[in-house]
Formats: structure tokens, C-alpha cells, sequence
């Protein structure tokens, strides 16, 4: 059982200050409370997130973000009530009071129904051809290659493990034998692992028409070349309290113009901007999908996950994005695989 008081944070802490909170407990929500312990609010890890797409800065105070008017329970309100409560309300947490208002503890649904592990399928792309990590691709697929003493495709299936996640399938092309060879049917691994064998290059989202059945919870889709220390719980969390259909794992990029950008109307100068910093959200390759959403990908073709999206938004289906501010690198070059063997464990230390 965690220990629910690493999530107090006085209502004058930094969002950073929050965000630690939420990692050291690593309970999803931080209680806002007062010298007394009397609670002001909530925040959770969606909050958070919400403000980081807000372009809020992580040094304003914490009670600019909270919820001031969160689902709360007595202390003497018995498990069965709290269970109906958290499946009416939606709520993974739901702080306890006592009269005064008080906290005197968190229910937690994921320790009050003792489950730790996660039905939801994880779809993991591992077909790339590497071509931008040749020579070291000709003779070992991209996800074999090493971060540490173990493969990245290994770090990825153990992160989801370590996390409750066991039933993967691997979409599989380029050398397809050696990545199977290597990870057979997971079991050393303490999965389950299936295959889905791309005869042909289907794109992110085309493989998926390769699954055997319609799943029946949402499922995760990531590309096997990325690190990250991202809670694949969150972001489950994150789409089933958005009642998205789909979900896009966003992370900020940043460039600065190197020259003066000048504002113009017609042949008026409006302003001079000198070397402005451009910031914008990109594609991180990772994604929750609702089943119902498959039937939008055509069969035997080449079908990437923006177009997917781009047909949802069509179809005007919920979509949503989630952003990282976790540790995140794709290892596409040469450059990144070194970057990721220096940086990737250091984040644990």
C-alpha cells in the first residue's frame, strides 16, 4: 500500500513542486490542504497535464490549477459505497474527511479492488527497416539494438510489466525471425507475447488489421523504438476520463529562429521580434485506441496513425492528446542510440 501523505502540498508549492509530489507517490493525484490538513483541492496527473497544453508555467502556484470542488467522503464510509461511488463518478481516488474536513485518508480503486494487472492490450511496432542507424541495422533489427545491457524493445516489454501490462503482440518485418528467436512467447519474460507478420510495410496503424480479435478494452500502440519513463497507467487514466476515442502522446518541441522576425502589415513594419522561440506539441508515438476505432482502418494497405486520427476527426470521434513530461527519446540516428545509452538509467539514479 502507498503512502497516501507523500500527496499533501500546501497550496502555495510550484506545479513542479506538485509534479514531484505526484512522482514520490505515485498515487496520480496530490491534496492541496491547509497547516491544518483541511483540503482546498485537488490535483491530478490530467491536471497537470492540461496546464503544461495551457503553456502554464510549472512555477505558478498550485491552487491556480486545482479543483476546488472534488468528490470527498466521510472516514466512515464503508468500502461497497466507496466502489459505487468511484465506478458513478468516474474517480480512481476520492480523499476521506472527517466532519471538520479534515483528511484522514485516500481510497484508492486500485488497492480497495486489488488489482494489479492491466487487461489492455499493447501493440508494439517493431518492424522498421532502422536505414538511419545503418551499419548497425544490416545484420540485427532496430529493437534488438542495445540501450545498457539489454535490447530496447526489452526495456519497453519490461517498463509495461513492471506496470501490469503482460499481453502484447509485436508487429514484425524486417528480421522478423531473430526479434521472435529472441523474445519467443514472452514467458522468460513474464508475458504473453503474439506476432503480427507485416508481409508488407502496413504503417502504424495498418498492422493492427493483422490482430487476431476486436479487443475489448482500449489498447495501447507504441512504436518499439522509443524510451521513456512515461506511467502507461496515466495515460490510460488520462483516455478513459476524456472518453476519447483516440489518444495522441504529444511531447513540446522547441526551436529558435536564429534571425529577427519582423511583423508586417501590406509594407508596414508592425514590430521587430529578435530571434523568437517557436514552441509546438508533436507526435511522441504512442497511443490508445478505443476497439471500435479499428473498423476505420482498411485492410491489406498501407495506413499510418495521423491518418487514423485524421479519420476520426472526421468522423468527429473524441480525440484528445496527452502530453509527456516524462523522459522521452526515439531512437532514430546514430546520435539519439548514444544520447539514450548515457541518459536513459541515469533517470532512475
Amino acid at each position: 500500500m502507498k503512502d497516501w501523505q507523500k500527496t499533501l502540498v500546501s497550496p502555495t508549492a510550484s506545479i513542479r513542486e506538485t509534479i514531484q509530489a505526484l512522482d514520490n507517490s505515485a498515487l496520480q493525484i496530490a491534496l492541496i490542504v491547509d497547516a491544518q490538513r483541511k483540503l482546498l483541492g485537488t490535483v491530478t496527473d490530467g491536471d497537470v497535464r492540461r496546464a503544461i497544453l495551457k503553456g502554464l508555467s510549472l512555477e505558478s502556484a498550485v491552487q491556480s490549477i486545482m479543483n476546488t470542488a472534488p468528490t470527498v467522503l466521510r472516514d466512515s464510509t464503508s468500502t461497497a459505497h466507496i466502489l459505487n461511488v468511484m465506478k458513478r463518478t468516474r474517480r480512481h481516488h476520492i480523499p476521506l474527511l472527517n466532519p471538520q474536513g479534515i483528511v484522514v485518508n485516500l481510497a484508492v480503486l486500485d488497492e480497495l479492488i486489488q488489482s494489479g494487472e492491466r487487461q489492455n492490450w499493447v501493440v508494439l511496432m517493431a518492424g522498421g527497416l532502422g536505414t538511419r542507424l545503418r551499419p548497425l541495422t544490416e545484420h540485427c533489427p532496430k529493437p534488438l539494438l542495445k540501450v545498457g545491457n539489454k535490447p530496447v524493445l526489452q526495456t519497453i516489454i519490461e517498463s509495461f510489466r513492471e506496470q501490469g501490462f503482460t499481453h502484447f503482440y509485436l508487429s514484425v518485418n524486417y528480421k522478423a525471425e531473430m526479434i521472435e528467436a529472441y523474445f519467443g512467447d514472452g514467458s522468460a519474460f513474464d508475458v504473453n507475447i503474439r506476432y503480427l507478420h507485416e508481409k508488407e510495410r502496413l504503417g502504424t496503424a495498418g498492422a493492427l488489421t493483422l490482430l487476431p480479435d476486436v479487443p475489448t478494452e482500449p489498447l495501447i500502440v507504441m512504436n518499439g523504438d522509443l524510451l521513456t519513463k512515461v506511467d502507461y497507467r496515466h495515460l490510460l487514466d488520462f483516455h478513459v476520463e476524456h472518453q476519447a476515442a483516440a489518444t495522441m502522446c504529444v511531447r513540446e518541441y522547441d526551436f529558435q529562429v536564429p534571425y529577427g522576425v519582423v511583423q508586417i502589415d501590406n509594407h508596414r513594419i508592425l514590430g521587430i521580434q529578435e530571434k523568437p522561440i517557436q514552441r509546438f506539441f508533436v507526435n511522441a508515438g504512442i497511443y490508445v485506441l478505443q476497439p471500435n476505432l479499428l473498423s476505420l482502418i482498411p485492410k491489406e494497405t498501407f495506413f499510418d496513425m495521423p491518418t487514423l486520427f485524421e479519420q476520426a476527426l472526421t468522423e468527429k470521434r473524441e480525440t484528445v492528446v496527452f502530453p509527456i513530461r516524462e523522459y522521452w527519446i526515439d531512437i532514430g540516428q546514430m546520435a539519439d542510440l548514444e544520447r539514450a545509452k548515457i541518459e536513459f538509467f541515469a533517470q532512475d539514479e
